[in-house]
């Protein structure tokens, strides 16, 4: 199977569009056109329908993507392998993380990684849960970076605890105490995450028998506690994802009983981990044991 066939359909089907695919990979959009041309001649499907507004996906293109993607990911494993035999590493690396680890843990782990390993390019991509689970099935993410709920349809491997805390506005009269009880969630607008499905966040709640009224959801925790500052509402995040912002519209307090959620590592498959990414998984679980446990 020719390669540069298989990468000219994936960036066609990615981009929409023949002359931004030619733009990404150097070619001019008529060489672009013979290539999906001669691949679809080989796999005797139609995968891509042409018109004047770019490409889409045929259902046979759609369900062949996963594994075009999966045969070029084998291909870079072999290049890697054959560099690490070399005695050269070089090659890339994607992390699929939650901001809060991208902005606290992991510039540290990244930072030691790099100083001995400096040719190795690293994509790190900041992600709720649900996108970190839908890199890994585009196969555009190699180790995922996350707190564990259930489901866990991947391998995991925990690394350390992290409180929650609610983020409560300073008009709000429990924002004087020492902990913000949590039965008291269900007596303020509540504030959710993840687009109002933050499984950590839910898992807790139904722990507890707790049903808040969710008034406003949003992606990610700054939103969040923007939301809170305006006197909007409350919200549990855990703690790391909120250790940079203070104001002085809210308070951070712990939650009585106290509350946690493990972090860890998720990988799709140690059997089909690339020897950069075992290296690096090796590096965050040491981080882990000497900086943080």
């Amino acid at each position: 199977m020719d390669n540069n066939r298989c990468k000219a359909f994936l960036e066609c089907a990615e981009r929409g569009s023949i002359t931004a695919a030619a733009e990404a990979l150097g070619y001019t959009p008529s060489a672009i056109s013979q290539l999906i041309t001669a691949f679809e001649k080989d796999l005797g499907l139609r995968l891509l329908v042409r018109s004047q507004k770019g490409v889409t996906l045929t259902a046979e293109g759609s369900a062949i993507i996963p594994a075009v993607r999966a045969y070029l990911n084998r291909e870079h494993e072999i290049y890697q392998i054959a560099s690490e035999l070399k005695g050269v590493t070089t090659g890339k690396l994607s992390l699929a993380v939650y901001p809060s680890v991208a902005t606290t843990w992991l510039p540290e782990v990244v930072r030691k990684f790099k100083n001995d390993y400096p040719k190795i390019n690293i994509n790190i991509m900041e992600s709720i849960r649900t996108d970190i689970f839908r890199l890994f099935e585009q196969h555009k993410a190699d180790i995922g970076i996350m707190a564990y709920s259930e489901p866990m349809p991947y391998e995991w491997i925990p690394l350390t605890d992290v409180p929650v805390i609610a983020a409560v506005p300073t008009d709000n009269p429990l924002s004087q105490g020492k902990a913000f009880p949590i039965k008291e969630c269900e007596n303020y607008d509540f504030i959710m995450g993840s687009w109002g499905n933050e499984l950590e966040i839910l898992s807790i709640l139904k722990k507890n028998k707790l049903h808040p009224e969710v008034k406003y959801t949003t992606y990610d925790t700054p939103a969040t506690l923007a939301l809170v500052r305006m006197g909007l509402g409350i919200s549990f995040v855990n703690e790391l994802s909120a250790r940079y912002y203070q104001n002085d519209n809210f308070v951070k307090l712990p939650i009585d009983p106290p509350q946690k959620i493990t972090f860890g590592i998720v990988i799709p498959s140690r059997e089909h981990m690339t020897n950069v990414s075992r290296k690096f998984l090796n590096y965050a679980v040491d981080y882990f044991k000497e900086e943080v446990l």
